[in-house]
């Protein structure tokens, strides 16, 4: 579900693996909630549509600050669409049926074209603020629980290759590379 207004920004290139120091470290937290922090967050998530994601960290387009937004659906095809600023993520126990983790392909905006299978868990939360500085919490499961913990990873300088073994994150980077041996700009 696309809310009105919040795809009214303007779609910032995405920054790709290897090619800006801010993928690489951890992000600023965020002590100014004004205008500019609303502007940021509006062009993230025309950011994020036009490159088709599902969640994006303000790093991917080049900007220091932990704050990221998300619209994905859940385990159950919910529709999860928030943004959070400061996140602290908490992996969450499961429900009675739920699978503690779950293992399944996982891609990146900064990683063009290829996925990757990685371990991540089932449920997850994160607990944060929202643009005016206010309380948030984001519980999520599958692909949304995901996409938080993914996140996350971002705004801490990690990204998903960087988990996984050092010959398949070549190979995948590689692979993302293409033919003429750089990512996209």
């Amino acid at each position: 579900m696309r809310l009105p207004g919040r795809y009214d920004g303007v779609a910032r290139p995405i920054v790709t693996y290897g090619s800006n120091p801010v993928l690489h470290h951890p992000c600023a937290p965020v002590t100014a909630f004004d205008k500019e922090l609303r502007h940021l967050v509006l062009d993230m998530f025309a950011s994020m549509a036009a490159a088709d994601g599902v969640g994006l960290a303000a790093n991917q387009i080049g900007v220091d600050a932990r704050v990221f937004v998300i619209d994905c659906p859940d385990a159950d095809g919910e529709d999860v669409v928030g943004v959070v600023v400061n996140p602290v993520l908490t992996v969450l126990e499961p429900a009675d049926g739920e699978p503690a983790v779950e293992v399944t392909d996982e891609g990146c905006l900064s990683v063009p074209g290829p996925y990757a299978e990685l371990e991540r868990a089932f449920r997850a939360r994160v607990d944060g603020v929202d643009v005016h500085g206010d309380p948030v919490s984001i519980e999520a499961t599958g692909m949304a629980a995901r996409c938080l913990q993914h996140e996350v990873d971002h705004l801490d300088g990690t990204v998903y290759v960087d988990l996984l073994p050092a010959e398949q994150r070549e190979l995948l980077l590689a692979e993302a590379a293409g033919p003429e041996g750089e990512l996209p700009a």
